[in-house]
C-alpha cells in the first residue's frame, strides 16, 4: 500500500477525466524510485497551484514527485490516445506517464499534475517507462522559457532523479518530471476515440472537452462545430507565436497537439539562431517534415485529422458533415497569417496595418536568410538601433529596407518612443540558446552542478528585460557548436 502524504501541503485533487468512459484511461501505479533526489523545483508555480512547500523538506518532496508517496486524494491513471507519428497512424497512450489528478488552484483553475517517467503502464510499448535526466531538464528549461515569453505551454513543477540507471545507448541517470497542464487531451485522444471507441465515447470526450476548456464561450448552433472552430483559433495563435520567436517543436505528431492550445511534449525542440525556414534540429526528422517553415502547414494537417474525428458529431449526413469541417478548416490559414503578420508588425514597432507592411516584413526575412543573420539578435539590433558591423547591416539591400522601415515608423501617429516600447515588449533579448542549454545540461548530468541551469532559468524568466546579464546570454554559439542536433530522449 502506498504511503499517502499531505503534510498540509495544499493538495486539492479532483478526477473529472476519470468520469469519461473506461476506454480513455487505465489505473496506474508509479514505480518506486530507490533513492529519489529533488534537483529542481518551481516554487512560484507551486505557490500558484496552492501548495505550501516552505515547511516541507526536500526529501519529502523528492519521494512525492518521484511517485514513491501519493498525495492525499490521488487516483493515478494513464491516458489512452493514438496519433500520426511522422504521418503514420498508430495506437499510443501514456507509456511512461501517470496522471495523479487535477489540482484545483486558489483561483479556481483545474490543472493536471502528471509524473513523466514514472514507470510502465498499460500503454507501454516495449519500453521501460522510465525517463532520463537530460531530456527532463530540457523540458523544464524550454517549457519555462516559453512561459516567460508569454506563449501557452505546459509547465514544469519539479525534476527528481530516481537513484537508478536507465539503459539507452548507455547508462543514464533516471529522472521524473512533474508536469502541469490545462489538460492532456490531444488531437490523438480524439483519433483514439474515433478509431477504437463508439460514437457515444467520442461524444462523451467532445462534451467533456467543451465543458473543461470552452465552457465560458458563447456557443450557438452545433457545439462540436464550435469546438472545432475554437481549437483552430487557438492553434493558429499558438503556431504564430512559435514562429515569431523562432521556436521549433521538432516532433509535431498529432499526439503532441493539445486541444487546449498549449505547447506540449518538448522532445527534440530548440530555438533557431540563424534565420532559415528549412531549419531542423531533430535527429530523427531526416526529411524536414517538421522544419521551422513547415510548422504552420503541419498544424493545418493535424487539424484536418482532428476535424475528421468529429465528422459523426458535425452532422448526421456525411456530405454535410464534411462541408462543415471544410468550412472551419479553410479559416486556419487566414487566422494564422493575421496572427503572424500582426506579431511581426509589433516586432517592427508598427501600430497599424498598411498595404505594404507584408512586403516590408518578407523583404527583411529574405535579407536575413541571404546573409545568415541571427533571428533574435536582428530584431534586438533594430529595437535598440544598434546595427553592428555585419555583412547584412552593411549591405545596400538592408540600407534600402531600413530607409523604407524608418519612413513607415515616421508616418504613424505614435511617437518613436512608443514604437521603441512596442518593440521591446515583443522582441526578447534572450531565448534558450542551444549552446547555453547544452552547457547547463552537461553540467547537471556529468557534474551534478545545477547552478548553470538555475542562472539560465533566472534570465529566461524575464526575456524582455535588458541588462548586462541578459546580454551575456545573447552571445551566439561558437562555430564548433554547429550543426546542432537534438534527440527525443525516449
Amino acid at each position: 500500500m502506498e504511503k499517502k502524504e499531505n503534510i498540509e501541503m495544499g493538495w486539492n485533487l479532483e478526477h473529472s477525466y476519470a468520469t469519461l468512459p473506461k476506454i480513455f484511461f487505465a489505473n496506474a501505479k508509479p514505480a518506486s524510485a530507490p533513492l529519489p533526489k529533488l534537483v529542481v523545483f518551481n516554487h512560484k508555480l507551486a505557490e500558484a497551484l496552492g501548495f505550501n512547500v516552505r515547511e516541507i523538506e526536500n526529501e519529502s518532496l523528492a519521494h512525492l514527485f518521484a511517485g514513491n508517496r501519493l498525495p492525499e486524494g490521488a487516483a493515478p491513471i494513464a491516458q489512452a490516445y493514438a496519433g500520426h507519428q511522422f504521418g503514420h497512424f498508430t495506437m499510443l497512450g501514456d507509456g511512461r506517464a501517470v496522471l495523479l489528478g487535477e489540482q484545483m488552484t486558489p483561483l479556481g483553475e483545474r490543472l493536471d499534475i502528471q509524473l513523466k517517467g514514472a514507470g510502465r503502464t498499460k500503454y507501454s510499448r516495449g519500453g521501460d517507462g522510465r525517463a532520463v535526466l537530460g531530456p527532463m531538464l530540457r523540458e523544464y528549461i524550454i517549457s519555462e522559457a516559453m512561459h516567460g515569453l508569454g506563449i501557452p505551454t505546459t509547465r514544469s513543477l519539479a525534476v527528481v532523479t530516481t537513484g537508478e540507471s536507465v539503459v539507452r545507448e548507455r547508462f543514464l541517470q533516471g529522472a521524473v518530471l512533474a508536469r502541469v497542464a490545462s489538460s492532456h487531451i490531444r488531437v490523438g485522444t480524439f483519433q483514439y476515440a474515433a478509431t477504437w471507441g463508439k460514437e457515444q465515447d467520442l461524444k462523451a470526450l467532445a462534451d467533456y472537452t467543451i465543458k473543461r476548456h470552452f465552457s465560458n464561450e458563447n456557443i450557438h448552433g452545433n457545439p462540436y462545430a464550435h469546438l472545432l472552430d475554437e481549437v483552430i483559433k487557438r492553434q493558429a495563435m499558438l503556431i504564430a507565436q512559435w514562429q515569431l520567436v523562432g521556436f521549433i517543436h521538432g516532433v509535431m505528431n498529432t499526439d503532441n497537439m493539445a486541444i487546449s492550445g498549449e505547447t506540449i511534449d518538448y522532445g527534440p525542440c530548440a530555438f533557431m539562431d540563424v534565420y532559415h525556414p528549412s531549419t531542423v534540429f531533430s535527429s530523427i526528422d531526416v526529411h524536414g517534415r517538421y522544419a521551422y517553415g513547415n510548422q504552420p502547414k503541419i498544424a493545418l494537417w493535424n487539424l484536418i485529422k482532428f476535424a475528421e474525428t468529429l465528422l459523426p458529431l458535425l452532422h448526421e449526413n456525411q456530405e454535410q458533415a464534411v462541408e462543415v469541417a471544410q468550412n472551419s478548416i479553410s479559416r486556419f490559414n487566414a487566422l494564422y497569417e493575421k496572427n503572424w503578420a500582426d506579431g511581426m508588425r509589433r516586432k517592427l514597432g508598427l501600430f497599424s496595418k498598411e498595404e505594404n507592411d507584408e512586403h516590408l516584413i518578407h523583404e527583411l526575412l529574405r535579407i536575413m536568410e541571404k546573409y545568415s543573420a541571427d533571428y533574435t539578435n536582428t530584431f534586438i539590433a533594430l529595437t535598440f538601433d544598434n546595427m553592428k558591423d555585419t555583412a547584412m547591416f552593411e549591405s545596400e539591400e538592408f540600407a534600402q529596407w531600413h530607409t523604407l522601415w524608418k519612413a513607415r515608423l515616421e508616418g504613424q501617429k505614435e511617437s518613436k518612443e512608443d514604437a521603441h516600447g512596442l518593440m521591446r515588449n515583443n522582441n526578447p533579448t534572450v531565448i534558450p540558446r542551444n549552446h547555453r542549454v547544452e552547457e547547463a545540461l552537461d553540467a547537471a548530468e556529468n557534474n551534478r552542478d545545477y547552478s548553470k541551469m538555475e542562472n539560465l532559468l533566472k534570465v529566461l524568466s524575464s526575456p524582455y528585460e535588458y541588462s548586462k546579464e541578459h546580454e551575456a546570454y545573447a552571445v551566439l554559439p561558437p562555430p564548433s557548436a554547429q550543426p546542432y542536433r537534438t534527440f527525443c530522449g525516449t
